[in-house]
């Protein structure tokens, strides 16, 4: 059974419509589906549906017919957007050059009760969640969820900053979706990130909850808030916690990025290029899901690890979860590191002679496990550098020496470069382990980036640097951006490659 249960007044919807856009809609059986009604001066009226649009009258739609609506509803905010009292329907209009409305899309609202099944656990955990999805996928509507479930089940102080009335409705009584928590409006969006640190100074709120995260200011207020202990639920534009990391705007909300440059001798004592891209601060969002509907999401459950993972050229895979018919959360798949966790529980310990404790970074471990097997090396794969006696990494990896080979270099890790990932080259790797270092000369992509961001610096035109697939492509062009350079990529693969010119490019 479908334990969602869904409310819409959707008779205060259509009350207001026309009576020749109304009437019809009424006699429609599927209307527990109907998206927006949309009316355009001169066009017919339609009512969309998931998977159709239906004409609803062979009568044009007249000036009259949108005075009609507009006299029934709330004011239009500066964003164009009005409501109806105490339900949370959205009205929002097309104005033509001279201001005048041409043309209303009616968007149903609907509060579901039940969506925060799939992620009680991580709003129940106080730690501070971002919600991310394509338009229309439920991101407010699992945010209104999460404000009802933490005020009343959780008794929580829970204060809502409601921008444009899409969470708790329109007028001056919340809707009864977002139950006990208390609703601040914002006059104009532009002050969306004063309200949010209004809400923490005024008012004692232990949790914030925010739709719409958007801009500079926002996400500097999100991380005042996340920093005076207040947890934050929110949403941001973006599907995938990879989008938020390009998004210069919103990369704050995950720790920010930035490129640290060292000091020639540094950078020779560490045998590394002199610009590396970090991860800058922790990140504002404890937690990260990425909704694929009101029954399936996906969970980066520790943001700071998944971003530097990111950053190190790894493929983070999240935890997938669904909605049972029962109602009941299910993980449908895991993360890599839970995955390699439970098969090494169920291989148990490797013993013969000197065991040697191998941290793979960057490595295929079940490769590295055949290879073990094949040379029969007494040798655990671990999953902490703390427990590891030696590193094997690659040697793109080791090329742009990020922090976690700088830590096993302070540690005294012996490190083991190969130079792809095949099991061949980690048996031959199993063979040199002597206890020595290794080492690799070559310069990293990045290190080449740098040469030629310097040389564009004194006057150089263009530079044109070596292939690279799309990942090293994409950091090249970050620090590009970083010194207000113009990048763009040129060719076809395998030999696409960036070219770095003067002036911020686009």
């Amino acid at each position: 059974m479908n334990t969602l249960r869904i409310t819409d007044d959707l008779d205060a919807m259509l009350d207001v419509l026309p009576p020749h856009v109304r009437d019809p809609l009424r006699e429609r059986p599927d209307n527990f589906e109907l998206l927006e009604v949309v009316l355009d001066l001169g066009r017919l009226p339609e009512a969309r549906y998931p998977e159709q649009e239906v004409i609803l009258s062979e009568r044009e739609v007249t000036q009259a017919d949108l005075e009609h609506v507009v006299s029934r509803i709330g004011e239009f905010t500066g964003d164009n957007r009005a409501g109806i009292e105490r339900t949370l329907h959205r009205i929002s209009a097309i104005l033509n050059r001279h201001g005048r409305i041409v043309g209303l899309t009616c968007r149903v609202g609907r509060a579901v009760f039940g969506t925060i099944r799939i992620i009680e656990d991580l709003v129940k955990s106080g730690q501070s969640t971002l919600l991310l999805g394509r338009p229309g996928v439920g991101k407010t509507t699992m945010l209104r969820e999460v404000a009802r479930f933490l005020a009343d089940d959780l008794n929580k102080r829970v204060v809502v900053v409601d921008t444009s009335n899409e969470i708790a409705g329109d007028g001056d009584i919340p809707h009864p979706g977002i139950g006990s928590a208390r609703r601040m409006q914002v006059a104009t969006p532009t002050m969306q990130h004063a309200v949010m640190i209004e809400a923490v100074e005024n008012h004692m709120p232990e949790v914030i909850v925010i739709d719409e995260i958007g801009t500079d200011l926002e996400a500097a207020a999100a991380r005042t808030i996340a920093e005076r202990g207040v947890q934050l639920v929110g949403t941001a534009h973006g599907n995938t916690l990879e989008n938020l990391i390009m998004n210069p705007t919103l990369c704050d909300l995950i720790g920010g990025i930035q490129s640290v440059t060292l000091g020639d001798e540094e950078a020779r004592r560490r045998g590394t290029q002199k610009s590396i891209l970090e991860r800058k601060a922790p990140p504002t969002f404890d937690v990260v899901v990425e909704i694929q509907n009101w029954e399936r999401v996906s969970v980066h459950g520790n943001v700071t690890e998944t971003v530097d993972a990111i950053l190190r050229g790894y493929e983070v895979a999240a935890e997938i979860r669904e909605l049972t018919k029962e109602g009941q959360m299910q993980v449908v798949a895991l993360p890599a590191q839970a995955r390699q966790k439970r098969a090494l529980e169920e291989r148990g310990p490797v013993v013969a002679g000197r065991e040697r404790h191998i941290y793979p970074f960057g490595v295929s471990r079940r490769r590295l496990e055949q290879a073990i097997r094949q040379m029969g090396m007494a040798a655990t794969i671990v999953d902490q550098l703390g427990d590891a006696d030696a590193l094997i990494t690659l040697r793109n990896y080791y090329r742009r020496k990020p922090q976690l080979l700088r830590d096993a270099e302070e540690r005294g890790v012996p490190i083991y470069v190969i130079k792809s990932n095949t099991v061949l080259q980690m048996e031959q790797c199993i063979v040199s382990m002597r206890g020595e270092r290794g080492q690799d000369p070559v310069l990293s992509a990045l290190q080449e980036a740098e040469e030629a961001i310097g040389d564009i610096m004194k006057g150089r035109r263009s530079a044109e640097l070596s292939p690279q697939n799309a990942y090293i492509r994409r950091l090249q062009h970050m620090l590009a951006q970083r010194y207000n350079l113009s990048s763009r990529s040129l060719g076809q693969e395998p030999q696409r490659r960036v070219r770095i010119l003067p002036g911020r490019g686009e």
